[in-house]
Protein backbone atom coordinates (compact mmCIF):
# COMPACT_ATOMS: atom_id res chain seq x y z
CA UNK A 1 0.00 0.00 0.00
CA UNK A 2 2.84 2.28 1.12
CA UNK A 3 4.71 1.31 -2.49
CA UNK A 4 1.38 2.56 -4.26
CA UNK A 5 1.07 5.64 -2.18
CA UNK A 6 4.92 6.57 -3.55
CA UNK A 7 4.34 5.40 -6.98
CA UNK A 8 1.10 8.08 -7.33
CA UNK A 9 2.84 10.81 -5.49
CA UNK A 10 5.60 10.09 -8.35
CA UNK A 11 3.41 10.74 -10.94
CA UNK A 12 1.29 13.30 -9.96
CA UNK A 13 4.53 15.02 -9.23
CA UNK A 14 5.79 14.25 -12.60
CA UNK A 15 2.11 15.63 -13.97
CA UNK A 16 2.34 18.71 -12.42
CA UNK A 17 6.02 18.99 -13.92
CA UNK A 18 4.81 18.36 -17.27
CA UNK A 19 1.65 20.20 -16.71
CA UNK A 20 4.12 23.88 -15.96
CA UNK A 21 6.15 23.05 -18.84
CA UNK A 22 3.47 22.79 -21.37
CA UNK A 23 1.47 25.70 -19.81
CA UNK A 24 4.96 27.67 -20.09
CA UNK A 25 5.00 27.04 -23.69
CA UNK A 26 2.16 29.11 -23.63
CA UNK A 27 2.36 31.62 -21.97
CA UNK A 28 6.16 32.71 -21.81
CA UNK A 29 6.60 33.39 -25.20
CA UNK A 30 3.87 36.00 -25.18
CA UNK A 31 6.02 37.68 -22.36
CA UNK A 32 9.12 37.09 -23.93
CA UNK A 33 8.29 38.28 -27.59
CA UNK A 34 7.29 41.63 -26.37
CA UNK A 35 10.70 41.77 -24.06
CA UNK A 36 12.48 40.60 -27.29
CA UNK A 37 10.54 43.08 -29.48
CA UNK A 38 11.71 45.95 -26.62
CA UNK A 39 15.19 44.81 -26.66
CA UNK A 40 15.30 44.52 -30.45
CA UNK A 41 14.17 48.62 -30.71
CA UNK A 42 16.75 49.56 -28.57
CA UNK A 43 19.18 47.30 -30.12
CA UNK A 44 18.58 48.49 -33.20
CA UNK A 45 18.45 52.30 -32.44
CA UNK A 46 21.68 51.53 -31.13
CA UNK A 47 23.50 49.65 -33.94
CA UNK A 48 21.55 51.48 -37.19
CA UNK A 49 20.50 54.67 -35.64
CA UNK A 50 16.96 55.85 -36.97
CA UNK A 51 14.99 58.03 -39.62
CA UNK A 52 12.51 60.75 -39.14
CA UNK A 53 10.54 62.76 -41.86
CA UNK A 54 11.32 66.66 -41.95
CA UNK A 55 8.29 69.01 -43.26
CA UNK A 56 9.56 72.63 -43.93
CA UNK A 57 6.28 74.94 -41.74
CA UNK A 58 5.25 76.09 -45.49
CA UNK A 59 5.60 72.33 -47.12
CA UNK A 60 1.97 72.07 -49.01
CA UNK A 61 0.96 75.61 -49.47
CA UNK A 62 0.63 77.18 -52.91
CA UNK A 63 3.64 79.31 -52.56
CA UNK A 64 6.24 80.90 -54.97
CA UNK A 65 9.94 80.38 -54.07
CA UNK A 66 10.55 83.61 -52.90
CA UNK A 67 7.07 84.23 -50.94
CA UNK A 68 8.30 81.17 -48.93
CA UNK A 69 11.74 82.93 -48.75
CA UNK A 70 9.55 85.96 -47.36
CA UNK A 71 7.82 84.51 -45.03
CA UNK A 72 10.95 82.43 -43.79
CA UNK A 73 12.45 85.63 -42.96
CA UNK A 74 10.14 87.28 -41.17
CA UNK A 75 10.04 84.14 -38.69
CA UNK A 76 13.92 84.51 -39.21
CA UNK A 77 14.24 87.77 -38.05
CA UNK A 78 12.25 87.68 -35.13
CA UNK A 79 14.51 84.30 -33.82
CA UNK A 80 17.32 86.42 -34.50
CA UNK A 81 16.77 88.86 -32.09
CA UNK A 82 15.43 85.90 -29.91
CA UNK A 83 18.84 84.66 -29.98
CA UNK A 84 20.87 87.23 -29.35
CA UNK A 85 18.74 88.13 -26.29
CA UNK A 86 19.72 85.14 -25.55
CA UNK A 87 23.21 85.96 -25.62
CA UNK A 88 22.89 89.68 -23.83
CA UNK A 89 20.90 88.54 -21.09
CA UNK A 90 23.75 85.57 -20.42
CA UNK A 91 26.19 88.18 -20.56
CA UNK A 92 24.57 90.22 -17.96
CA UNK A 93 23.29 87.25 -15.38
CA UNK A 94 27.07 86.49 -15.28
CA UNK A 95 28.48 90.23 -14.68
CA UNK A 96 25.30 90.99 -12.16
CA UNK A 97 25.34 90.06 -8.57
CA UNK A 98 21.96 90.94 -8.19
CA UNK A 99 19.54 88.33 -6.50
CA UNK A 100 16.49 88.86 -8.80
CA UNK A 101 16.47 85.55 -10.86
CA UNK A 102 14.70 86.39 -14.49
CA UNK A 103 13.60 83.40 -16.73
CA UNK A 104 16.32 82.73 -19.11
CA UNK A 105 14.82 83.76 -22.91
CA UNK A 106 15.08 80.96 -25.71
CA UNK A 107 14.84 81.39 -29.29
CA UNK A 108 11.49 79.55 -29.92
CA UNK A 109 9.92 79.19 -33.26
CA UNK A 110 11.77 76.76 -36.07
CA UNK A 111 11.23 75.97 -40.01
CA UNK A 112 10.69 72.08 -39.93
CA UNK A 113 8.56 69.71 -38.53
CA UNK A 114 9.85 66.22 -36.89
CA UNK A 115 7.04 63.25 -37.23
CA UNK A 116 7.63 61.32 -33.75
CA UNK A 117 4.81 59.16 -31.55
CA UNK A 118 4.54 59.68 -27.92
CA UNK A 119 3.53 57.37 -25.07
CA UNK A 120 1.57 53.50 -24.86
CA UNK A 121 -0.13 53.02 -27.00
CA UNK A 122 1.51 55.58 -28.96
CA UNK A 123 0.06 59.21 -30.34
CA UNK A 124 1.56 60.89 -33.95
CA UNK A 125 2.61 64.28 -33.58
CA UNK A 126 4.61 66.79 -35.07
CA UNK A 127 6.97 68.94 -33.15
CA UNK A 128 9.41 71.87 -34.04
CA UNK A 129 12.69 70.27 -34.41
CA UNK A 130 15.46 73.27 -32.98
CA UNK A 131 18.63 72.61 -32.91
CA UNK A 132 19.02 75.63 -31.08
CA UNK A 133 17.62 74.66 -27.40
CA UNK A 134 17.49 71.68 -25.42
CA UNK A 135 14.04 70.60 -24.01
CA UNK A 136 11.58 67.83 -25.91
CA UNK A 137 7.86 69.21 -24.81
CA UNK A 138 4.50 68.99 -25.68
CA UNK A 139 1.66 70.32 -24.50
CA UNK A 140 -0.54 67.80 -22.35
CA UNK A 141 -4.53 67.55 -21.14
CA UNK A 142 -5.85 68.25 -18.91
CA UNK A 143 -4.90 72.14 -20.02
CA UNK A 144 -5.18 75.23 -18.20
CA UNK A 145 -4.24 77.27 -21.02
CA UNK A 146 -3.36 75.10 -24.92
CA UNK A 147 -2.72 77.60 -27.84
CA UNK A 148 -4.51 75.70 -31.05
CA UNK A 149 -1.93 72.54 -32.76
CA UNK A 150 -2.64 70.30 -35.52
CA UNK A 151 -3.00 66.71 -33.72
CA UNK A 152 -4.93 65.63 -30.22
CA UNK A 153 -3.23 66.68 -27.39
CA UNK A 154 -1.41 64.46 -25.44
CA UNK A 155 -3.62 63.12 -22.21
CA UNK A 156 -0.89 61.24 -20.30
CA UNK A 157 -3.51 59.21 -18.40
CA UNK A 158 -4.17 57.04 -21.41
CA UNK A 159 -0.52 56.29 -21.38
CA UNK A 160 1.00 53.25 -19.16
CA UNK A 161 4.35 54.57 -19.63
CA UNK A 162 3.82 57.40 -18.89
CA UNK A 163 5.68 58.54 -15.02
CA UNK A 164 6.62 62.32 -13.62
CA UNK A 165 10.36 62.82 -13.11
CA UNK A 166 11.35 63.50 -9.20
CA UNK A 167 12.87 66.81 -8.30
CA UNK A 168 16.33 64.66 -7.32
CA UNK A 169 16.32 63.45 -10.79
CA UNK A 170 19.14 65.06 -12.86
CA UNK A 171 17.15 65.80 -15.50
CA UNK A 172 15.48 68.04 -12.90
CA UNK A 173 18.43 69.74 -12.11
CA UNK A 174 19.42 70.42 -15.58
CA UNK A 175 16.65 72.70 -15.87
CA UNK A 176 17.67 76.42 -16.22
CA UNK A 177 14.38 76.96 -13.89
CA UNK A 178 12.28 74.34 -12.04
CA UNK A 179 9.97 74.32 -8.89
CA UNK A 180 8.88 71.86 -6.75
CA UNK A 181 5.90 70.03 -5.65
CA UNK A 182 5.14 66.58 -5.91
CA UNK A 183 7.45 66.36 -8.81
CA UNK A 184 9.55 68.59 -11.13
CA UNK A 185 7.91 71.61 -12.34
CA UNK A 186 9.19 73.37 -15.52
CA UNK A 187 8.99 76.95 -17.23
CA UNK A 188 10.96 78.06 -20.42
CA UNK A 189 10.04 81.56 -21.74
CA UNK A 190 10.64 82.76 -24.97
CA UNK A 191 11.82 85.80 -26.87
CA UNK A 192 8.04 86.38 -28.55
CA UNK A 193 6.56 86.42 -25.09
CA UNK A 194 5.41 82.09 -25.79
CA UNK A 195 5.81 79.98 -22.62
CA UNK A 196 5.21 76.56 -21.58
CA UNK A 197 5.50 75.02 -17.97
CA UNK A 198 4.10 72.32 -16.52
CA UNK A 199 5.91 68.67 -15.06
CA UNK A 200 8.78 67.36 -16.20
CA UNK A 201 8.45 63.68 -17.14
CA UNK A 202 9.65 60.54 -18.55
CA UNK A 203 7.97 58.84 -21.58
CA UNK A 204 8.27 56.36 -24.90
CA UNK A 205 8.89 57.65 -28.08
CA UNK A 206 8.77 56.30 -31.36
CA UNK A 207 10.79 57.84 -34.31
CA UNK A 208 10.70 56.20 -38.00
CA UNK A 209 7.86 54.46 -39.97
CA UNK A 210 6.62 51.01 -41.02
CA UNK A 211 9.36 48.34 -40.04
CA UNK A 212 12.20 50.98 -39.49
CA UNK A 213 10.14 52.02 -36.42
CA UNK A 214 11.99 52.56 -33.27
CA UNK A 215 10.92 53.06 -29.58
CA UNK A 216 12.94 54.15 -26.86
CA UNK A 217 11.72 54.44 -23.11
CA UNK A 218 12.22 56.71 -20.39
CA UNK A 219 12.90 59.94 -22.41
CA UNK A 220 12.43 62.74 -20.01
CA UNK A 221 10.23 65.94 -21.68
CA UNK A 222 8.35 68.52 -20.58
CA UNK A 223 4.63 67.83 -20.58
CA UNK A 224 2.80 71.22 -20.64
CA UNK A 225 -0.51 71.94 -19.37
CA UNK A 226 0.24 76.31 -19.66
CA UNK A 227 0.93 76.98 -22.55
CA UNK A 228 0.69 80.87 -24.11
CA UNK A 229 1.28 82.52 -26.99
CA UNK A 230 1.41 81.66 -30.94
CA UNK A 231 4.81 80.98 -31.58
CA UNK A 232 4.42 77.33 -32.05
CA UNK A 233 1.25 77.03 -33.31
CA UNK A 234 2.45 75.06 -36.43
CA UNK A 235 3.79 72.05 -34.70
CA UNK A 236 2.51 70.45 -31.09
CA UNK A 237 5.40 71.64 -29.19
CA UNK A 238 9.00 70.99 -29.92
CA UNK A 239 12.24 68.93 -29.82
CA UNK A 240 15.29 70.17 -29.11
CA UNK A 241 18.72 68.61 -30.48
CA UNK A 242 21.27 71.00 -29.05
CA UNK A 243 24.22 70.12 -26.88
CA UNK A 244 22.50 70.09 -24.01
CA UNK A 245 21.45 67.16 -21.35
CA UNK A 246 18.06 67.65 -21.89
CA UNK A 247 18.23 67.50 -25.69
CA UNK A 248 17.13 64.16 -27.37
CA UNK A 249 20.63 63.40 -28.80
CA UNK A 250 22.28 63.72 -25.37
CA UNK A 251 19.38 61.81 -23.18
CA UNK A 252 20.10 58.98 -26.24
CA UNK A 253 23.45 59.27 -25.94
CA UNK A 254 24.11 59.53 -29.73
CA UNK A 255 27.36 60.79 -30.35
CA UNK A 256 26.08 62.09 -33.81
CA UNK A 257 22.82 63.08 -35.72
CA UNK A 258 22.65 64.73 -39.08
CA UNK A 259 19.79 66.15 -41.89
CA UNK A 260 19.79 66.86 -44.87
CA UNK A 261 17.29 69.56 -46.12
CA UNK A 262 15.55 69.42 -49.81
CA UNK A 263 15.26 73.07 -51.69
CA UNK A 264 12.60 75.09 -50.29
CA UNK A 265 10.16 74.76 -53.30
CA UNK A 266 11.09 71.05 -53.36
CA UNK A 267 7.66 68.60 -52.61
CA UNK A 268 9.45 66.15 -51.40
CA UNK A 269 10.41 66.16 -47.27
CA UNK A 270 14.02 66.11 -45.71
CA UNK A 271 15.35 63.75 -43.00
CA UNK A 272 16.69 63.62 -39.93
CA UNK A 273 19.19 60.76 -39.37
CA UNK A 274 20.33 59.61 -35.50
CA UNK A 275 22.87 57.31 -34.81
CA UNK A 276 25.05 55.09 -36.77
CA UNK A 277 22.99 56.01 -39.87
CA UNK A 278 23.38 59.29 -39.38
CA UNK A 279 26.40 59.54 -41.89
CA UNK A 280 25.91 56.09 -43.87
CA UNK A 281 25.40 57.72 -47.45
CA UNK A 282 28.58 59.96 -47.03
CA UNK A 283 30.66 57.82 -49.19
CA UNK A 284 27.98 57.73 -51.90
CA UNK A 285 27.93 61.65 -52.03
CA UNK A 286 30.34 64.52 -52.93
CA UNK A 287 33.38 65.82 -51.16
CA UNK A 288 32.94 66.40 -47.62
CA UNK A 289 34.23 69.16 -45.77
CA UNK A 290 34.92 69.13 -42.05
CA UNK A 291 35.77 72.03 -39.47
CA UNK A 292 35.58 71.73 -35.56
CA UNK A 293 32.71 72.92 -33.59
CA UNK A 294 33.11 75.41 -30.96
CA UNK A 295 32.10 75.89 -27.39
CA UNK A 296 31.02 78.54 -25.90
CA UNK A 297 30.15 78.35 -21.88
CA UNK A 298 27.77 81.07 -21.77
CA UNK A 299 25.78 79.03 -24.68
CA UNK A 300 26.72 75.62 -24.34
CA UNK A 301 23.81 74.53 -26.62
CA UNK A 302 24.74 76.00 -29.66
CA UNK A 303 26.53 74.94 -32.26
CA UNK A 304 29.63 77.14 -33.22
CA UNK A 305 31.85 77.32 -36.38
CA UNK A 306 34.38 78.92 -37.09
CA UNK A 307 34.67 80.97 -39.78
CA UNK A 308 37.30 82.29 -41.22
CA UNK A 309 36.87 83.96 -44.63
CA UNK A 310 34.33 84.25 -47.68
CA UNK A 311 35.14 84.31 -51.03
CA UNK A 312 32.94 85.87 -53.79
CA UNK A 313 33.95 85.41 -57.18
CA UNK A 314 37.03 83.41 -56.64
CA UNK A 315 38.31 86.50 -54.42
CA UNK A 316 38.95 86.20 -50.61
CA UNK A 317 37.26 89.00 -49.75
CA UNK A 318 38.61 91.85 -46.89
CA UNK A 319 36.86 90.73 -44.03
CA UNK A 320 39.54 90.97 -40.86
CA UNK A 321 40.12 87.72 -39.57
CA UNK A 322 38.45 88.46 -35.97
CA UNK A 323 35.05 89.66 -37.52
CA UNK A 324 33.94 86.09 -36.93
CA UNK A 325 35.34 85.24 -33.92
CA UNK A 326 33.86 84.18 -30.28
CA UNK A 327 34.54 86.80 -27.97
CA UNK A 328 35.50 86.64 -23.91
CA UNK A 329 32.17 87.66 -23.09
CA UNK A 330 30.39 84.77 -25.16
CA UNK A 331 29.22 87.54 -27.68
CA UNK A 332 29.99 87.05 -31.17
CA UNK A 333 30.42 84.01 -33.21
CA UNK A 334 28.72 82.47 -36.24
CA UNK A 335 26.27 79.08 -34.85
CA UNK A 336 24.62 77.24 -37.43
CA UNK A 337 20.70 77.11 -36.95
CA UNK A 338 18.04 75.22 -38.86
CA UNK A 339 15.43 77.54 -37.33
CA UNK A 340 16.24 80.37 -39.07
CA UNK A 341 15.87 80.58 -42.98
CA UNK A 342 18.71 83.19 -44.10
CA UNK A 343 22.43 83.37 -43.34
CA UNK A 344 23.09 86.95 -41.11
CA UNK A 345 26.46 88.28 -41.32
CA UNK A 346 27.93 90.67 -38.98
CA UNK A 347 26.92 94.05 -40.77
CA UNK A 348 30.55 95.18 -40.94
CA UNK A 349 31.54 91.50 -43.02
CA UNK A 350 27.91 91.70 -44.85
CA UNK A 351 28.71 94.93 -46.79
CA UNK A 352 31.46 93.95 -48.04
CA UNK A 353 29.29 90.67 -49.14
CA UNK A 354 27.27 93.39 -50.66
CA UNK A 355 29.55 95.36 -52.55
CA UNK A 356 31.15 92.97 -54.03
CA UNK A 357 28.18 90.71 -55.17
CA UNK A 358 26.41 94.54 -56.19
CA UNK A 359 29.68 95.04 -58.68
CA UNK A 360 30.22 91.62 -60.06
CA UNK A 361 26.65 90.98 -61.09
CA UNK A 362 26.20 93.28 -63.91
CA UNK A 363 22.67 93.95 -63.32
CA UNK A 364 21.08 97.10 -61.53
CA UNK A 365 20.14 96.92 -58.05
CA UNK A 366 16.46 97.30 -56.72
CA UNK A 367 16.13 100.29 -54.50
CA UNK A 368 12.52 99.50 -53.91
CA UNK A 369 13.39 97.19 -50.83
CA UNK A 370 10.12 95.64 -51.21
CA UNK A 371 11.07 92.17 -51.36
CA UNK A 372 12.57 92.26 -47.50
CA UNK A 373 16.36 91.53 -48.57
CA UNK A 374 18.80 93.50 -48.47
CA UNK A 375 20.19 92.86 -52.09
CA UNK A 376 18.14 92.67 -54.85
CA UNK A 377 18.73 93.58 -58.72
CA UNK A 378 16.58 94.10 -61.23
CA UNK A 379 16.34 90.98 -64.11
CA UNK A 380 15.97 92.10 -67.75
CA UNK A 381 12.29 91.25 -69.13
CA UNK A 382 14.12 88.97 -71.99
CA UNK A 383 17.08 87.29 -70.40
CA UNK A 384 17.17 83.53 -70.26
CA UNK A 385 19.79 83.32 -68.02
CA UNK A 386 21.90 85.76 -65.59
CA UNK A 387 25.91 84.47 -64.67
CA UNK A 388 26.59 84.70 -60.78
CA UNK A 389 29.64 84.44 -58.81
CA UNK A 390 30.53 81.64 -56.76
CA UNK A 391 30.21 82.02 -52.84
CA UNK A 392 32.25 80.08 -50.76
CA UNK A 393 32.74 80.13 -46.81
CA UNK A 394 36.11 79.29 -45.50
CA UNK A 395 36.32 77.62 -42.26
CA UNK A 396 38.90 76.69 -39.73
CA UNK A 397 41.08 73.43 -40.60
CA UNK A 398 41.40 75.03 -44.29
CA UNK A 399 37.52 73.72 -45.23
CA UNK A 400 36.14 75.70 -47.99
CA UNK A 401 32.36 75.01 -48.47
CA UNK A 402 31.20 76.38 -51.70
CA UNK A 403 27.76 76.75 -51.98
CA UNK A 404 25.26 75.69 -55.24
CA UNK A 405 24.24 79.49 -56.59
CA UNK A 406 20.20 78.12 -55.66
CA UNK A 407 21.61 78.19 -51.88
CA UNK A 408 22.11 81.88 -52.02
CA UNK A 409 20.53 83.19 -55.30
CA UNK A 410 17.18 83.44 -55.53
CA UNK A 411 14.91 84.92 -58.35
CA UNK A 412 11.31 85.43 -59.53
CA UNK A 413 10.55 86.29 -63.38
CA UNK A 414 7.01 86.95 -62.96
CA UNK A 415 8.34 90.58 -60.04
CA UNK A 416 12.20 90.60 -62.14
CA UNK A 417 14.05 90.50 -59.84
CA UNK A 418 16.71 88.44 -58.30
CA UNK A 419 18.20 88.39 -54.97
CA UNK A 420 20.95 87.47 -52.59
CA UNK A 421 19.35 85.33 -49.14
CA UNK A 422 21.40 86.70 -46.86
CA UNK A 423 21.38 89.42 -44.86
CA UNK A 424 23.06 91.83 -41.58
CA UNK A 425 22.72 91.59 -38.13
CA UNK A 426 24.72 93.00 -34.99
CA UNK A 427 26.34 90.58 -32.82
CA UNK A 428 25.95 86.59 -33.49
CA UNK A 429 26.52 85.44 -36.97
CA UNK A 430 24.08 82.73 -38.45
CA UNK A 431 24.88 80.58 -40.74
CA UNK A 432 21.09 79.84 -42.27
CA UNK A 433 19.08 77.05 -43.94
CA UNK A 434 18.73 77.69 -47.00
CA UNK A 435 22.26 77.83 -47.12
CA UNK A 436 22.29 74.56 -45.64
CA UNK A 437 19.79 72.79 -48.40
CA UNK A 438 21.28 69.56 -50.57
CA UNK A 439 23.25 68.88 -47.68
CA UNK A 440 23.96 66.42 -45.22
CA UNK A 441 25.23 68.22 -42.05
CA UNK A 442 26.76 65.57 -39.79
CA UNK A 443 26.67 66.81 -36.37
CA UNK A 444 29.68 64.62 -34.25
CA UNK A 445 29.88 65.26 -30.94
CA UNK A 446 32.29 62.43 -30.07
CA UNK A 447 35.08 63.76 -32.59
CA UNK A 448 33.92 67.48 -31.72
CA UNK A 449 33.48 68.23 -35.41
CA UNK A 450 30.13 69.25 -38.34
CA UNK A 451 30.78 68.02 -41.64
CA UNK A 452 28.94 69.20 -45.34
CA UNK A 453 28.46 66.61 -47.47
CA UNK A 454 26.65 67.30 -50.94
CA UNK A 455 24.00 65.11 -51.35
CA UNK A 456 20.27 64.85 -53.28
CA UNK A 457 18.42 65.04 -49.61
CA UNK A 458 15.22 64.28 -51.86
CA UNK A 459 16.59 61.09 -52.91
CA UNK A 460 17.92 59.96 -49.42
Amino acid sequence: MGNHSSVHLSVLFVSLLLAVALLSLFVLPVYSTSRRALLHHQTTAKKTGFRVTLHHVDHGKNLTKLERLQRGIKRGSHRLQRLNAMVLAANSDSSSSSSVFESPIRAGNGEFLMQLSIGTPPNAYSAIMDTGSDLIWTQCLPCETCFDQPTPIFDPRNSSSFSKLSCSSQLCEALPQSTCSDSCEYFYGYGDYSSTQGVLASETFSFGDGDEKVSVNGIGFGCGGDNEGDGFSQGSGLVGLGRGPLSLVSQLKEPKFSYCLTAMDDTKTSSLLVGPLASVNTTHSGAKVTTPLIENPSQPSFYYLSLEGISVGGSLLPIEKDTFALKKDGSGGLIIDSGTTITYLEKKAFDIVKEEFTSQINLPVDKSGSQGLDLCFNLPKYSTSVEVPKLSFHFKNDAVLELPPENYILSDRTLGVLCLAMGSSSGMSIFGNIQQQNFLVVHDLSEGTMSFVPTQCNQL
